[in-house]
């Protein structure tokens, strides 16, 4: 491929990854970002082996080791009867492999310090509404109709509400999911929670509370902890009109150990509503428009791999342009690269909301009694661990990346003492 004038829509995680392998393979690449001063949007979230082997691949893996919290399972309780419905635990499968829950602004700013580090440019407070077409070059334009650069490839990682994909031909159906989520990254000084897991509460399907250790921002920061509640999305205004105190009582009846979370909570402006869509781009492209990220693909949260697979993206574009002469095959080879892993992924997700978000008491009962039982056979454990580590099938080899030797390569456990 010769060298490309590529634009990036978008400095979340998936838009300054795609930058920083793309300008390290010799391209001109340069960033626009509709916000003054790029920043993370969320509380936390948790790398998978799959994000951790792109990282890896960019060099910042002890970066982010250096301000994340080691994982090691998923455990979820019943919040009235005290059961075990969920326990997964990454090494039921070989290989080592184990998750790192990070503040989304780690993240952030392990890939944004890179870009800035690699000189990358960052033009930053414009707003994009369409990409056209102009003689084999891309032409942005804003909702004014104002040109702000022609490229031979624009890569859009604007996100699930992408403009620039909803005006493509490509513009996939946006489906709402019914269920969200209020989040909020809070202080665990004295708190009791386990340091090495993602814990969640049940009240059947109805009610799920969560605590995720959140490492740090930056390696001198005091360490944090997610805190998350799902509902309706419907149900917000409800709730804040019923007061933050009432709110407060139901989650203290849940899990009396939420407590040290909730006395730091004196706002409602404390919590950031998280809203879920599923949503799919077909093709993930359009003649020089290509997605990736949420503009590509988004889902239910369930499985934790909307950054690894915004990750997995940035790394499959950049393999297939490095191995293609021409940018149409290249895309084309993209598309099929990330087909199996995205799809399997969207349907597993989908498959798990409705056990842990739904009105259905049915569905709850044959979580904790049957699901949680199963669970427990042999080769079931390896299976769920494939699942929540996102390698059920090979994400790396299509994306020209080799997995982490996580047993083996010992300095990758700098930071975690």
């Amino acid at each position: 491929m010769k060298q490309l004038d590529i634009g990036v829509a978008g400095a979340g995680p998936a838009g300054l990854a795609a930058a920083l392998f793309l300008s390290r393979a010799g391209h001109r690449v340069e960033i626009l970002e509709r916000f003054e001063t790029p920043a993370p949007v969320g509380s936390g979230l948790l790398m998978q082996p799959t994000g951790l082997t792109v990282l890896n691949a960019l060099g910042l893996l002890d970066t982010i080791h250096a301000v994340g919290s080691r994982i090691d399972r998923l455990h979820g309780a019943d919040a009235v009867s005290g059961r075990t419905v969920l326990d997964v635990r990454y090494d039921a499968a070989p290989g080592g492999r184990y998750g790192l829950a990070v503040q989304r602004a780690a993240l952030f700013n392990t890939l944004h310090d890179a870009v800035v580090a690699d000189g990358i440019r960052i033009r930053t407070g414009i707003d994009l509404a369409a990409a056209e077409l102009r003689s084999d070059r891309a032409v942005l334009k804003t909702p004014e109709g104002a040109e702000v650069g022609d490229y031979d490839l624009v890569i859009d990682a604007s996100g699930a509400r992408s403009t620039l994909a909803a005006k493509s031909v490509a513009a996939p159906s946006i489906r709402d999911l019914t269920y969200g989520a209020f989040w909020a990254t809070l202080d665990g000084t004295g708190a009791v929670y386990d340091k090495s897991a993602l814990s969640q509460r049940y009240d059947k399907a109805k009610v799920m509370i969560g605590l995720l250790p959140a490492g740090r921002t930056r390696r001198d920061e005091p360490e944090r902890v997610a805190f998350f509640w799902s509902l309706k999305v419907c149900d917000v205004d409800a709730v804040k009109a019923a007061g933050l105190d009432r709110w407060k009582t139901i989650i203290r009846n849940y899990w009396p150990d939420c407590a040290p979370f909730l006395d730091q909570i004196e706002d409602w402006d404390q919590l950031t509503l998280a809203r879920y869509a599923h949503r799919t781009a077909l093709p993930p492209f359009s003649e020089r428009l290509v997605f990736i990220g949420d503009s590509a693909h988004s889902t239910s949260p369930q499985l934790g791999q909307g950054a690894n697979m915004a990750l997995l993206d940035a790394a499959a574009l950049s393999h297939t342009l490095a191995s293609h002469t021409d940018i149409p095959s290249a895309l084309a080879a993209y598309a099929r690269a990330r087909r199996n892993h995205v799809r399997l992924f969207q349907l597993l997700s989908l498959a798990f909301t409705p056990f842990y978000q739904s009105d259905s008491n049915g569905v709850a009962w044959v979580r904790d009694r049957l699901v949680s039982t199963i669970a427990k056979i042999p080769p079931i454990p390896g299976l769920l661990a494939s699942i929540v580590a996102g390698t059920l099938i090979d994400p790396f080899g299509p994306a020209g990346l080799t997995e982490c030797k996580w047993q083996e390569d010992l300095s990758l456990l700098s930071g975690m003492a």
